[in-house]
């Protein structure tokens, strides 16, 4: 059996570690950790995640303010919101739950706000900077697999790992970070995508493999070396009758299958998933302890 790399016990623990940090700033008499969401809309899923974003900061005592906006908000409106957050000291981190309505430039709003308060590491300052190797809040899901590597102790040094997918907020960041100098890192990368020819020759030299095609189940036992390390960043909800929900959640990895030949694998639900939300509060301690912009 493979080591399953169990992103809900990791992202407990790390909730547990920002805890006890936050009571300690408390007790020196510093200031308390301060994140704002941007909500537009009632998304369901969106609404959903903010949701469980404000109950994260409660837990590991942060304060939270979330701001909603009706769908019809002009673009100029949420930049103005923007910017008031950006203004008020207050204020640490400050996210913008995407989707936006199609009326609002996505591009516009995430370059609005202060690299030193995207706590999302979306804007192209934050992304510049982890390209660079400098200091940089990284984006949740990408930061979120780096810190599962680190804590399984996953060598990465000389390893030759294959992203398939190549979306700015996982495949992309994830190929540069697997690629700089540290650890986790120091891989030979591979970047991967719905275009890439012989994907499934290629996906069968990994020693770690990571993927975020968004296609159910796409990775196949197959398509893995035995003994790789299997990262699996998709989630799809599909029907299953025997559930009392009438579904179940899968992976872009076909689990049982690859399981079998893996040496680690993140299962789905409660691998990557679970850790965006410890994350993003991590960023947002950082922020508040001015550790990455001073």
């Amino acid at each position: 059996m493979p080591t399953i790399i169990d992103g809900k016990l990791t992202s407990s623990q790390i909730k547990e570690e920002i805890k006890t940090r936050v009571e300690e700033i408390k007790a020196e008499g510093g200031k308390t950790p301060h994140l704002a969401a941007i909500l537009v809309g009632y998304d369901g899923a969106s609404q959903t995640y903010v949701g469980a974003k404000v109950k994260a900061c409660e837990y590991v005592g942060f304060e939270s303010t979330l701001v909603r906006l009706e769908e019809t908000v002009t673009e100029e409106e949420l930049l103005r919101k923007v910017e008031e957050i950006n203004e008020n000291p207050d204020i640490d981190g400050l996210i913008v739950q995407l989707p936006l309505p199609k009326h609002i430039s996505v591009e516009k709003v995430t370059s609005k706000i202060r690299p030193e308060k995207d706590v999302d590491g979306f804007t192209p300052a934050n992304v510049g900077r982890m390209a660079l190797n400098w200091p940089a809040y990284v984006a949740a899901t990408p930061y979120g697999i780096i810190e599962l590597l680190k804590r399984y102790e996953i060598e990465t040094s000389g390893k030759h790992c294959v992203v398939i997918g190549r979306s700015h907020i996982v495949g992309s960041p994830m190929s540069i970070l697997m690629a700089r100098n540290g650890y986790p890192g120091n891989a030979t990368v591979t970047l991967t995508h719905s275009r890439t020819k012989n994907l499934e020759e290629i996906a069968r030299t990994a020693d770690i493999l990571i993927v975020a095609l968004g296609k159910p189940e796409f990775v196949t036992a197959d398509m893995v070396k035995p003994g790789a390390v299997v990262i699996d960043v998709g989630i799809h909800r599909v029907e299953d009758a025997s559930k009392k929900s009438g579904f179940r959640l899968i992976g872009d990895v076909k689990f049982d299958e690859v399981a079998e030949k893996a040496s680690a694998i993140t299962p789905v639900p409660g691998g990557v998933g679970p850790m965006t939300i410890a994350s993003l509060l991590y960023n947002t301690l950082l922020s508040a302890e001015k550790k990455v912009y001073s």
